[in-house]
């Protein structure tokens, strides 16, 4: 009789658990450092009001997020820049899908000083020569007669793609730069070292300052604010994307109808980006 008991026991377990895993919906969600706090903060808020989805996020870099989605381990990929051509036709030879973009927030990608440094501004060009190494001291730009201590990304960050393609213009990055495992990591370094510069996205920008980017020498020079990044005035700004392996449906659709909605967008807003709508 007791082994009789047990063994209903262990079937109402296991039904039960069937049953919960049925009901249950979960997302994962895998990809860029730079969006990893927003991604957090969508899925906190969307679980709280569907207590029935579980939303997992992970960062790791816009490269492993795209990876991951290529070899079918994440349904959303968080990128901080766009798939690259060969990237999709991974994609369509694996799915036969060249996948679906989704621009869900604009960020104005953001070059950080130490609240202590002098300079206030550069020209995009300045940026360029400092971050392949033309340019090594401070004094070269207005600043004390001292090393430049550069900081950046890992080569699997999308921020240090971009960066690369549109401020480098495809140029190598100097040797003498420190890659950082994610954005956190370079806003700290910068905060501790008064002679260092780094870069990436605006919302992570606690405890160092803004240095304001001129299109070149003779321009006004923009600090990364809404308004600056939404008039085209500051001249580093990029969309921050997800992408599906194809057109969304179900818990999945829903979730980024939600993450494009009011609601969601001004979640964007709250954590220091700016919203696509």
């Amino acid at each position: 009789m007791r082994k009789y008991l047990i063994g209903i026991s262990a079937m109402l377990l296991l039904t039960g658990a069937l049953l919960y895993a049925a009901g249950s919906q979960v997302i994962t969600v895998k990809g860029s450092d730079t969006m990893v706090i927003l991604g957090q903060r969508w899925a906190e808020k969307y679980m709280t009001a569907h207590p029935d989805a579980t939303i997992q996020v992970t960062g790791g870099g816009s490269g492993v997020g795209i990876s991951a989605l290529i070899n079918g381990t994440t349904d959303i990929c968080n990128a901080s820049r766009p798939m690259k051509m060969a990237e999709r036709d991974k994609l369509k030879q694996r799915y036969n899908t060249l996948g679906v973009e989704i621009k869900t927030a604009k960020d104005g990608l953001s070059v950080y000083l130490n609240e202590t440094n002098p300079v206030a501004a550069l020209s995009l060009q300045q940026i360029k020569d400092i971050y392949t190494g033309a340019i090594t001291n401070w004094k070269s730009v207005g600043g004390p007669d001292a090393k430049i201590v550069v900081y950046g990304r890992e080569n699997s960050s999308g921020t240090y793609v971009y960066f690369r393609d549109f401020v480098l213009k495809g140029e190598d990055y100097t040797a003498l730069m420190q890659s950082m495992p994610g954005t956190a990591a370079v806003v700290n370094a910068v905060a501790k070292d008064k002679l260092s510069i780094g870069y990436g996205g605006a919302a992570y920008a606690k405890g160092v300052k803004f240095c304001k980017v001129k299109k070149d020498a003779s321009s006004e020079a923009f600090e990364p604010t809404e308004a600056n990044v939404k008039s085209g005035d500051y001249p580093i700004s990029r969309y921050l994307y997800m992408y599906v392996r194809s057109r969304p449906t179900g818990a999945l659709k829903e979730y980024i109808d939600w993450i494009l909605s009011a609601e969601g967008q001004r979640i964007v807003n709250e954590v220091g980006y700016f919203p696509v709508k």
